[in-house]
């Protein structure tokens, strides 16, 4: 009985009603969009380098070996000689290695050195390898391989010339030696779409005629002498290491931090990644109180609904205790049109979110490379449903009790 007066009730009045279960929606929506969207640049974020066990560089700090060697933010405090790099690339724990050479850039984009084996080992969101969607991998030595981010801000296809600039900052460009664009590499998310990557070589081709950071003034070698030239690399900037069995990372790790030649240090990539998001995690947690609080906002809303719509009720419920309703019974009436209200205020917005994602789920991983999974609301979602019903409820005892010490005289009245 009281369920169908509370629905007929609901009918009666159903434009306020839409109008407060639309606002309890789209507070709800909102709120667990940016919860999507924050698991899902976190999980983007974790996922940006998968399958490497240890990065290797200069002794610095583990996130700033991170930055510079994953995201291509700052530079590195130091090199590592390539004597280094071949004893840790024949410890007996290194499945494989791949060395990085990083410093200098094309149109504000980094380049990065480095060897075939990039290609094959480096891997992205829980396993996914690099693939081309267009071209080749660098055949030639003044070949190069862009991201898509580079292909498409400069509107580079295949067979592009590309000219490297020294430094990240500078005005002086590596003309005598221009590169070829052989291939561009699909869209992945990371960083890797805003790389221009070479090989080894070819990074040391287009420092032959420099020193001391500066080109030798009159100095100018043809390209065919430096084919011929030995360009073996003197130091790489990092290494992206493999390990053979798990058990085995924290042995090469020790190796590498106890390194005696030069001071270097390993880092687990998921580890540094942790330190890395709690730095930047301050911000996630402002943007959910914001929201929290729009959730908030609507719910008193629709507690101001009720209130108000008391005034308008008031020979309605003395009615209803007039034809022996107990107080009780009004109470529980209110209540019952709370949480109708707050639990199909929160399945729209559930709706309105999934619908939102199908939609928006292509769009922010090509613009921002983040991947928002589309799957069934998680224990934390379905708790924060839960809450808003549940708070819907409380918030409704407040007009509730009030109509439930209202008499049936004071219902019966004519104000003036």
């Amino acid at each position: 009985m009281i369920l169908r007066l509370a629905i007929a009730s609901l009918s009666a009045r159903a434009l306020t009603v839409g109008m407060t279960v639309l606002a309890i929606a789209l507070s709800v929506a909102l709120y667990l969009g940016v919860e999507k969207v924050r698991t899902g640049a976190k999980a983007s974020f974790t996922d940006t380098i998968s399958g490497t066990d240890l990065i290797v560089g200069a002794r610095s700090g583990s996130v700033q070996l991170l930055l510079y060697s994953v995201f291509r933010i700052g530079n590195a405090t130091n090199n590592v000689t390539w004597d280094s790099y071949q004893e840790i690339a024949g410890h007996p724990a290194a499945e494989w290695i791949v060395p990085i050479s990083l410093g200098d850039s094309h149109r504000q984009f980094r380049v990065m050195g480095t060897t075939k084996d990039f290609f094959e080992h480096y891997k992205y969101r829980k396993g996914q390898p690099l693939e081309m969607s267009d071209g080749v991998i660098m055949d030639d030595l003044f070949d190069a391989v862009i991201g898509a981010d580079v292909a498409k801000s400069l509107g580079y296809t295949v067979d592009s010339p590309i000219v490297v600039a020294h430094g990240l900052a500078s005005f002086v460009e590596h003309k005598d030696q221009p590169f070829r664009v052989s291939g561009i590499l699909a869209k992945t998310g990371t960083p890797v779409d805003r790389t221009v990557i070479v090989s080894l070589e070819a990074m040391e081709a287009i420092h032959v005629d420099w020193k001391t950071g500066a080109r030798t003034p009159g100095q100018s070698t043809p390209a065919d002498v430096i084919r011929k030239m030995d360009l073996t690399p003197k130091t790489v900037t990092a290494a992206l290491v493999g390990v053979d069995s798990p058990l085995r990372t924290f042995a090469l790790q020790r190796y590498v931090n106890e390194y005696p030649k030069e001071p270097l240090l390993a880092i687990l990539p998921g580890v540094a990644l942790q330190e890395l998001w709690g730095i930047v995690g301050i911000a996630e947690t402002a943007l959910l109180a914001v929201s929290a609080m729009v959730v908030v906002t609507a719910l008193i809303g629709m507690m101001a609904t009720i209130f108000s719509s008391l005034n308008e009720r008031r020979r309605e419920m003395a009615i209803f205790r007039a034809m022996g309703a107990r107080p009780v019974t009004i109470l529980g009436l209110l209540v019952i049109e709370a949480t109708m209200i707050a639990t199909a205020g929160a399945g729209l917005g559930l709706g309105l979110l999934y619908c939102g994602l199908v939609v928006a789920q292509p769009i922010v991983d090509s613009a921002f490379g983040i991947w928002l999974d589309i799957d069934a609301p998680t224990l934390r979602e379905a708790v924060v449903i839960l809450a808003v019903v549940g708070a819907g409820v409380i918030v409704s005892l407040v007009p509730a009790i009030r109509a439930y010490r209202m008499s049936v005289a004071d219902g019966m009245m004519v104000k003036t």
